[in-house]
């Protein structure tokens, strides 16, 4: 006999003795007209058949168990019923309640995750919370250091109030898109969040104040790809220059219109990555110089989207040559935007311009030097698709200008779209043409 019975039999063999001893006291009263039997003496058939008869035992006559030993488990016709009723939601294993919880929307998953501590847990897996659009939301303290906690890939959360994340722990975050464009947010806290990123890929900071140690985790990124500095302020150009060193893998760069120095513009011209195809340097009128251009066409030899506004102080003209001369080489998609906001340029630039022959989108937006009447000329330029033409003409005159250059496309962009999360142009709610799953609705 295994040890494993014993204590089973050990419990039977004590039922049965609780259940005889009552007998033996009746068996004494019955003994006096019995004819004198000696009840020590007295066969058990005879004890049987002269006791009273007594209750029968109940088994259950299921399961192998109940064969020998005479009792039964109290809760098991309970647990037959319960799964008679139907299956409970605590027998789901958490692979099935994953796939259950991911068809749910940001409101709902966040109304689960309060049911019990298993459901908390499952809803705030990271396989969950890959990608998530809080635009709308007007206040992120905990929420964001939440969210970016439970392995968000991708974030949207532009123009909005940015508080304390407050991180429970150490670790790196997982994010690899972040637009916290135009947020109101501390320096310390932004350097806290990007302390903590390693993947980034596609960053958007547009319109923020930085920092020098912002700048330093941002070279440790080294994977990033689409940049979006437009309209930053507060890192030295010491910083940059080592920020541009690190990340060599750069295709697209906007660092338009920041608080730079002809310091910050010749760091980025002597340091900008070959990878770079997309380029935004617009809006330095006195610190942008002709050697800087060189340098940065220099660098960038798959160079094809450059956007130059506002550079006051050069010929235009002697741009066009200095490009072709440099061997800048174009591609179908080759995007032209030397000549918006130019006070210099003038319709003498339009047979340099027509010997791009790649030459597909081009921007002279605000060169009010250039005749409205002249415009017409454009249709020697065979291969343009799109042409922006903002504060040139009058809004009465452009269906004119429409169909004098039927195969070109007139006022299409008028924001330039390098590196930026979404074009302003469209009203869906993209991230770099990647949708977001959970979205916040108000």
């Amino acid at each position: 006999m295994s040890k494993d019975s014993r204590p089973l039999q050990e419990l039977s063999e004590n039922l049965e003795g609780s259940l005889c001893r009552p007998q033996r006291g009746k068996w004494k009263r019955r003994s006096s007209c019995s004819g004198g039997l000696d009840t020590e003496n007295t066969p058990n058939e005879l004890i049987q058949q002269w006791s009273p008869p007594h209750k029968k035992i109940l088994t259950s006559a299921k399961g192998k168990e109940n064969e020998e030993n005479a009792f039964v488990l109290a809760r098991r016709p309970r647990k037959r019923r319960e799964s008679a009723a139907g299956l409970c939601w605590d027998s789901l294993p958490d692979e099935l309640l994953l796939g259950i919880l991911s068809r749910l929307s940001l409101q709902d998953l966040l109304r689960t995750s309060r049911v019990c501590k298993r459901w908390h847990c499952l809803a705030f897996d990271e396989s969950l919370w890959h990608s998530v659009d809080l635009v709308g939301k007007a206040q992120l303290d905990a929420e964001l250091g939440q969210v970016l906690s439970s392995g968000a890939l991708r974030l949207r959360c532009p123009h909005t109030c940015i508080g304390q994340p407050s991180f429970k722990s150490a670790r790196k975050l997982r994010v690899q898109h972040l637009d916290l464009s135009n947020c109101t947010v501390e320096t310390s806290v932004l350097e806290d969040i990007l302390s903590r990123c390693r993947h980034l890929q596609n960053l958007s900071l547009e319109g923020l104040v930085l920092s020098d140690s912002i700048i330093h985790s941002l070279a440790e990124n080294t994977e990033i790809v689409r940049l979006n500095l437009c309209g930053c302020s507060g890192f030295s150009p010491e910083s940059l220059a080592e920020m541009l060193k690190s990340c060599t893998r750069i295709e697209e760069m906007n660092v338009s219109w920041c608080d730079f120095s002809n310091l910050h513009v010749q760091a980025i011209a002597a340091n900008i990555p070959s990878s770079v195809s997309h380029l935004n340097i617009s809006g330095y009128r006195q610190n942008l110089t002709m050697e800087d251009v060189k340098a940065v066409v220099k660098r960038c030899p798959n160079l094809t989207n450059l956007d130059l506004r506002q550079v006051h102080n050069l010929e235009r003209r002697l741009w066009i040559k200095c490009l072709i001369a440099n061997g800048l080489r174009l591609t179908f998609d080759y995007v032209l935007y030397l000549y918006s906001d130019s006070v210099l340029v003038t319709t003498d630039s339009f047979p340099v311009l027509q010997q791009l022959s790649s030459l597909r989108h081009l921007a002279v937006s605000r060169c009010y030097q250039i005749h409205p009447a002249s415009l017409i000329d454009f249709e020697k330029f065979l291969n343009l698709q799109t042409l922006e033409v903002f504060g040139l003409i009058q809004d009465s005159y452009l269906p004119i200008l429409c169909k004098g250059l039927p195969h070109i496309q007139i006022n299409t962009q008028p924001f330039s779209t390098v590196a930026r999360p979404t074009s302003a142009s469209r009203k869906d709610r993209t991230l770099w043409g990647m949708h977001c799953r959970l979205v916040y609705k108000h």
